[in-house]
């Protein structure tokens, strides 16, 4: 519900596409990056994060369009990726095959899809 709050503090009330098909929608197109990353075999893992990246934004054009849900979105995928990594890094979760910095390179993509997908959801159910 942080969106919302967000948005009402900004005085920019969201109001693109607010209606639970959309968000259902949104919902489906996150399912689908997150399997996308898992499932997709790439040539190297660059141009899986790059694409998973464009797939995200593209997440975000579509069912989103604010600056707050932007800002929100990457700060989540920035905070997200540095919890995990401090995980990783004392022992409590590992990755079979790190590719960044102890994680792997398209986990940002995948949290700020997430957060773009979850502050949907909150926008919704706070009207």
């Amino acid at each position: 519900l942080l969106y919302p709050c967000i948005d009402s503090h900004l005085g920019e009330p969201h109001k693109f596409k607010r209606e639970w098909a959309s968000v259902m929608r949104c919902i489906a197109v996150f399912v689908g990056i997150n399997h996308a990353s898992a499932k997709l075999d790439f040539a190297n893992n660059v141009l899986l994060s790059l694409t998973l990246a464009a797939l995200s934004l593209g997440l975000w054009w579509t069912f989103d369009r604010s600056g707050s849900g932007l800002g929100l979105g990457i700060t989540i995928a920035f905070l997200a990726t540095l919890i995990t990594q401090f995980l990783v890094y004392n022992g409590v979760y590992q990755y079979t095959s790190p590719d960044f910095l102890y994680i792997r390179s398209w986990l940002p993509c995948i949290f700020f899809s997430g957060g773009v997908t979850v502050g949907n959801i909150g926008r919704q159910l706070a009207m």
